[in-house]
């Protein structure tokens, strides 16, 4: 077990969550009492560009699942560890409650918790040979309808092979990190974290042949707009980055080259969270 070494901290807080006002207070004046030097990055907006400066060894997020979706995207090529405190009921990324914090930081300077290595999507949009868009995301992409009309014709190839052509209500790539968002709620696996896989998973397809599925992380999903769609569509990235498609757009998905680190909790794995979360107790029946 080796010691980590603070020496400056981010506290990115969600100011939507009044909580976050003074715990972020709080936690920056435990940090310099210990002098590591804390500054604290107030966000009211997914899309608000994060500063972080030179030097910067852990972030600390204050707020929920979506805030870690946002810290993720900003420090995804930075290599910085992000330390995620839930403010409300336990989200599925964020393991470590409000009144743990003190406890977390202290573990996380013995080195007494790990840093979950977490895939991450780099999503492309390429439109007449030239890229109109670019993204990552730790959770998933989605591509679905924009207008009244919710049914979308896609082609999807995963490496060098036509995989087929779906007509859905959209289509989503997901992350192991992802499998218990959108992708679950349309009827797919839910898939260990430190796995190095993605989920292709419709939502609502027309045909009922047309399931889940798992893929190597290392695979390149390629999807297509097929011409004379009857709707609009739209691309959504974590829920907070979006991006209209046209007809013959082609969207590029595969694994970011860097990872999100998330520093685990001593008091709750990931199983754990998945079977609170999910009231796995087996209708009060216990061995």
């Amino acid at each position: 077990m080796n010691t980590r070494t603070l020496h400056k901290v981010l506290i990115i807080a969600n100011w939507q969550k009044t909580a976050s006002h003074e715990l972020s207070e709080t936690i920056a004046r435990y940090l310099e009492e210990r002098t590591i030097h804390a500054t604290i990055f107030r966000t009211c907006e997914e899309n608000e560009a994060l500063v972080v400066e030179d030097g910067t060894d852990l972030v600390i997020c204050l707020g929920g699942d979506g805030t870690v979706l946002y810290c993720a995207r900003y420090l995804q090529d930075l290599g910085i560890p992000i330390l995620a405190i839930n403010l409300g009921t336990f989200g599925y990324i964020t393991e470590i409650s409000v009144d743990e914090w003190e406890e977390a930081i202290e573990h996380y300077l013995k080195g007494r918790n790990s840093i979950s290595r977490r895939l991450m999507v780099r999503v492309a949009v390429i439109r007449e040979g030239e890229r109109v868009f670019s993204g990552h995301g730790l959770n998933e992409m989605v591509v679905t309808s924009s207008g009244i009309s919710k049914v979308i014709n896609l082609s999807l190839s995963i490496g060098q092979t036509q995989a087929g052509y779906f007509r859905a209500d959209g289509l989503i790539i997901a992350t192991p990190t992802g499998s218990t968002g959108y992708s679950l709620a349309a009827g797919g696996p839910i898939l260990d974290v430190d796995l190095s896989a993605l989920i292709v998973t419709p939502v609502c397809p027309f045909t009922l042949s047309h399931r889940p599925l798992v893929i190597s992380g290392e695979s390149k999903v390629s999807i297509t707009i097929l011409k004379g769609q009857r709707t609009g569509i739209m691309l959504s990235i974590d829920g907070q980055q979006t991006f209209t498609l046209h007809d013959e757009d082609v969207i590029i998905v595969e694994k970011s080259r860097s990872k999100a680190l998330l520093v685990t909790s001593e008091r709750r794995n990931y199983i754990e969270v998945i079977r609170d979360k999910l009231n796995w107790s087996g209708g009060g029946l216990h061995a």
